[in-house]
C-alpha cells in the first residue's frame, strides 16, 4: 500500500476512509476528556497466565472474571487470582459479566510474523470476534475496551486485522486510540514491542493510552555493555540483536521445545540462555509465577515457557491500570487525517469514521531506571549446546547479514569450549 504524507493539509480537514471504514458513530472526535475515577472491574479474556490483569491489579484494579482455554494457563489463573470466576472456551460464553473494562490480549498466532499469517480471520486470532459479540449483546456495554496484539498487524494482509478492529469497536459505538508500545521503555531489559488498543464509550482514550510518549530510545548503548541478547534459532534475515537487554521473549514451538534467545556474556565468552525463572521476571511476573502448572497431569513443564512467550508484559499493564486511574491531557495539535491509501502507523485514534495519525513513540516516558540486562538477571546462564551454537554458525553463512565485530568468533570459541568440555567428561568416565 503506497504511503503519501499529508503534513501540508490543513488539520481541521478531515478525510473519512471509505471502504476503511464508514461513518457510524455520532459525535465529536474529542470525546470526554478521561478523567480521574476508581478501581475498574476487569473480565480478561484469552487471559492466558494473566498479565494484563496482574498489572491492571497493580494499580488498583480488579478482575471479576477470567476466560482462557489452556489447561496449564487456567491452573495458574486459579492460584494466582483465588475466588475469581474461571470460564473456559470464549465460544461458549453466554453473556458479558458486568464489568468496567473488557481485556482481551487475543491469539496472534495467525498475525504474527513467525506464526501462519493466516489474518484476522484465521482459526486463533479471529476469535476475537467472540468479544465483540459479547460485548454487543450486552444490556449494559464496558466503558472501556483494551486489545493487545503483535505489531506485524498493521502491516499483514494491508492491515486488514486493525481495520476490522476499528470497524468493531465504531460499530458497538466506541472512540478509540492503538500505539506501538515497547515494553523495554518501562524498564525491564527485553525489548518487546506490541500494539495496544484503548476504546472508550464515552471518555477519551488519547489521554490514557497516547500520553507520557518520550522521544528518546533509552535503549542501552554498547560502552560499557556486558551481555548482548540475540536469537540463536536465526541468523539468515535476522538476530534481533539487543544490548543489555533480549529481544522479544517468544512463545517456543507447539509441541514444548522452548528457544528463549540466547546471551553472549563478553567478559567470560560464554554464549547462554535464560532460566525459565528470569525469563519469568523479564515479562514483569514474580519469578516462579507459573509454577501451578506443575499440579496439571500430563503437563511438561517445557510447556510453560510457552505460556510465558506468549504473555502480556505486566510493566505494561500496570502502567495503562495507572494511567486509567490519573488520566493525563492529549495534545493532539501535531496529529493529521491519514488518507485512504496510507498505512496503519504506529499509532492513531479515531471515531466516527476519520481516523488521525498520532504523533507519539512506542517509548513511554518512566521514572523506573533502565536495568541492564548483566545487573537484572538472577540465575546463571544455561550454556548453549554444541548442536544449537553450530546450527546458528551454519545459518550466519546463508545469508547477508552483518554481524557486531568478534560476535562470530565468540561463538565458535564458545562452541569450542563446550565441545572440549564435553570431551574432558567422557574421558574421565
Amino acid at each position: 500500500m503506497a504511503r503519501r504524507t499529508i503534513r501540508g493539509e490543513s488539520r481541521s480537514r478531515q478525510l473519512t476512509f471509505g471502504s476503511r471504514f464508514s461513518p457510524r458513530v455520532a459525535g465529536s472526535n474529542r470525546g470526554t476528556t478521561a478523567r480521574a475515577g476508581g478501581p475498574l472491574r476487569v473480565a480478561g479474556f484469552f487471559a492466558g497466565i494473566g498479565g494484563l490483569e496482574r498489572g491492571l491489579a497493580e494499580s488498583g484494579h480488579h478482575a471479576v472474571t477470567l476466560c482462557e482455554f489452556d489447561t496449564g494457563a487456567q491452573a495458574v489463573l486459579r492460584e494466582r487470582f483465588p475466588g475469581v470466576k474461571l470460564l473456559g472456551d470464549v465460544r461458549g460464553v453466554e453473556a458479558l459479566p458486568d464489568c468496567d473494562l473488557v481485556a482481551a490480549g487475543f491469539p496472534c498466532q495467525d498475525l504474527s510474523q513467525a506464526g501462519r499469517t493466516a489474518g484476522i480471520g484465521g482459526k486463533r486470532s479471529g476469535l476475537v470476534q467472540e468479544v465483540f459479540r459479547l460485548i454487543g449483546l450486552a444490556k449494559s456495554p464496558p466503558e472501556w475496551i483494551l486489545l493487545e496484539n503483535v505489531p506485524f498487524m498493521l502491516q499483514l494482509e494491508r492491515g486488514r486485522a486493525m481495520t476490522y478492529l476499528v470497524e468493531q469497536l465504531e460499530t458497538l459505538g466506541y472512540r478509540w486510540a492503538y500505539r506501538v508500545i515497547d515494553a523495554h521503555s518501562l524498564g525491564l531489559p527485553q525489548r518487546r514491542r506490541r500494539v495496544v488498543v484503548l476504546a472508550a464509550r464515552t471518555a477519551d482514550p488519547r489521554d490514557v493510552l497516547l500520553v507520557d510518549s518520550d522521544g528518546e530510545d533509552r535503549a542501552l548503548s554498547s560502552e560499557g555493555a556486558r551481555f548482548c541478547g540475540f536469537y540463536w534459532t536465526e541468523g539468515v534475515r535476522g538476530l534481533g540483536w539487543a544490548i543489555e537487554a533480549v529481544p522479544t521473549l517468544k512463545g517456543g514451538s507447539t509441541i514444548g521445545i522452548p528457544s528463549p534467545p540466547a546471551i553472549w556474556d563478553m567478559s567470560s565468552g560464554l554464549i547462554g540462555t535464560p532460566s525459565l525463572r528470569d525469563s519469568e521476571r523479564l515479562q514483569g511476573f514474580p519469578a516462579g509465577w507459573t509454577e501451578p502448572t506443575s499440579r496439571v497431569p500430563g503437563f511438561r513443564d517445557s510447556f510453560r515457557w510457552k505460556l510465558v512467550g506468549n504473555a502480556v508484559n505486566v510493566r505494561m499493564s500496570e502502567w495503562l491500570g495507572r494511567r486509567l486511574l490519573q488520566p493525563g491531557t492529549y495534545d493532539d495539535s501535531a496529529d493529521f487525517p491519514l488518507s485512504r491509501d496510507e498505512t496503519w502507523p504506529d499509532a492513531a485514534w479515531g471515531g466516527s469514521g476519520v481516523a488521525h495519525r498520532a504523533d507519539v513513540t512506542e517509548w513511554v516516558k518512566s521514572r523506573r531506571k533502565q536495568l541492564r540486562l548483566s545487573e537484572f538477571l538472577l540465575d546463571e546462564l544455561k550454556p548453549l549446546s554444541i548442536r544449537a551454537s553450530s546450527g546458528f554458525l551454519e545459518r550466519t553463512t546463508q545469508g547477508s547479514l552483518r554481524f557486531p565485530k568478534g560476535f562470530l568468533d565468540a561463538v565458535r570459541a564458545h562452541a569450542l569450549r563446550i565441545e572440549e568440555d564435553a570431551a574432558a567428561r567422557g574421558a574421565t568416565r
